[in-house]
């Protein structure tokens, strides 16, 4: 009987620690490394300290990012040809800073517009497994804590 009891209040506590990691299973996600800290798309909304959405509407863009076709013509270039997802580099620790991608925008995040022409604050290339070009822009954006080069240019 003590044993069944050890067992049911430990149960409650094992699914809120993987609730809190935020995963059911160990996975690779989309990360780089800026100076000592690293940024990664979160598994979970809440785990995020910051949020990023996107539009198609360049007018309603607080950030816009330009798809190039070339690594030297970008200011952040992903570029793996590796099987393996795990990177060291990109270990969590507590001064990793996780962003969101959100369905829609609110006047407080980020709203990228992503495209492949016109005028931009960052210029991507990806050539990647395991990054989209969204993954890739919200990771640029949310390095640069939502800040812009366009608007703090224009200050």
């Amino acid at each position: 009987m003590l044993r069944l009891k050890i067992l049911a209040s430990t149960i409650p506590v094992l699914l809120a620690a993987v609730f809190a990691r935020g995963e059911f299973t160990s996975g690779a996600h989309p990360c780089i490394t800026t100076g000592e800290t690293s940024v990664q798309i979160a598994t979970a909304p809440w785990q995020a300290q910051l949020h990023v959405a996107f539009t198609d509407d360049p007018s309603r863009a607080t950030v816009r990012v330009q798809i190039v076709d070339s690594a030297e013509n970008a200011d952040f270039a992903v570029v793996d040809d590796i099987d393996s997802a795990e990177s060291e580099a990109c270990a969590i620790t507590a001064a990793t800073r996780f962003i969101a991608i959100s369905a829609a925008a609110s006047s407080t995040e980020p709203v990228i517009y992503l495209s492949g022409e016109g005028d931009a604050d960052y210029r991507i290339f990806v050539q990647s497994k395991s990054f989209t070009p969204r993954d890739a822009a919200a990771l640029i954006v949310g390095a640069h804590a939502g800040h812009h080069r366009m608007a703090t240019a224009a200050l």
